[in-house]
C-alpha cells in the first residue's frame, strides 16, 4: 500500500465521470478532458480532490500531490515593479535543489528576467521546476503552452517518474503521447 498515492472508486457528478483508477509511485496518469467551456472548472474541481483540498467519497488520497499552478501577478504589481526569476525561486523553490537552477539553462533567461516576459513555455518550465525542486508528485496541465513546449514537459515528468515520483497530467489538447502513461478520458454525462 506504500506505493499507492490515489485509489479513486470512480467520481460521477451531474456533468461528467471519470472511471476507477490508482495511481501509484512511478506511475503518470493523463486525464483527457475535452476542450471546451467546462474543462477548466472540471480541471480545477479535480485537482482540489486530487490535492486533499476537498474530499471525495469514492477517492482516498495516500500521498501528497501539489499542484503546478500558473505564475499570477497582480496588475499593480506586474505594472510597477514585476516579479523577476530570481524572486519567483527564492519564494517557490527548494534553492539547494539541482532545480532551482534549471530554468537558467535556457540563454536568454537569468535572476533578473521578468516573469511577465516569459511566454507560456518557459513561465510553465519556470513552475514546473519550482515544484519539482520540492515535490515528486505533481498535478499539472499545459495551458498556454505549444507541442514543442508539451513534448519537453512530458519528457521532463517522465524523467521523475523513473525516479519515484508520479504525476497526474490534465490533457484538452489531446498533445500528450507516451506508452509510459497510463489514461483515462473523462465521459461528459447530459
Amino acid at each position: 500500500m506504500s506505493d499507492l498515492i490515489i485509489k479513486s472508486n470512480g467520481i460521477k457528478t451531474q456533468r461528467f465521470y471519470i472511471p476507477p483508477f490508482e495511481l501509484k509511485k512511478g506511475e503518470t496518469i493523463v486525464i483527457k478532458l475535452l476542450n471546451n467551456e467546462h474543462s477548466f472548472n472540471i480541471q480545477m474541481f479535480l485537482k482540489d480532490i486530487f490535492i486533499g483540498k476537498i474530499k471525495h467519497k469514492n477517492t482516498s488520497i495516500y500521498q501528497t500531490l501539489t499542484f503546478v499552478d500558473y505564475i499570477w501577478e497582480s496588475e499593480f504589481r506586474r505594472i510597477f515593479h514585476p516579479i523577476t526569476v530570481g524572486e519567483y525561486l527564492k519564494k517557490n523553490a527548494n534553492l539547494s535543489n539541482l532545480y532551482a537552477e534549471k530554468i537558467y539553462e535556457i540563454s536568454w533567461i537569468n535572476k533578473k528576467t521578468k516573469v511577465n516576459w516569459l511566454a507560456g513555455n518557459p513561465r510553465k518550465l519556470l513552475s514546473l521546476y519550482s515544484v519539482l525542486s520540492k515535490f515528486q508528485n505533481l498535478i499539472v496541465d499545459f495551458a498556454g503552452q505549444n507541442l514543442q513546449g508539451i513534448e519537453f514537459c512530458c519528457n521532463i515528468i517522465l524523467d521523475e517518474i523513473n525516479n519515484g515520483g508520479s504525476a497526474i497530467i490534465f490533457d484538452t489538447t489531446n498533445s500528450v503521447r507516451s506508452n509510459y502513461f497510463k489514461y483515462i478520458e473523462i465521459e461528459l454525462l447530459r
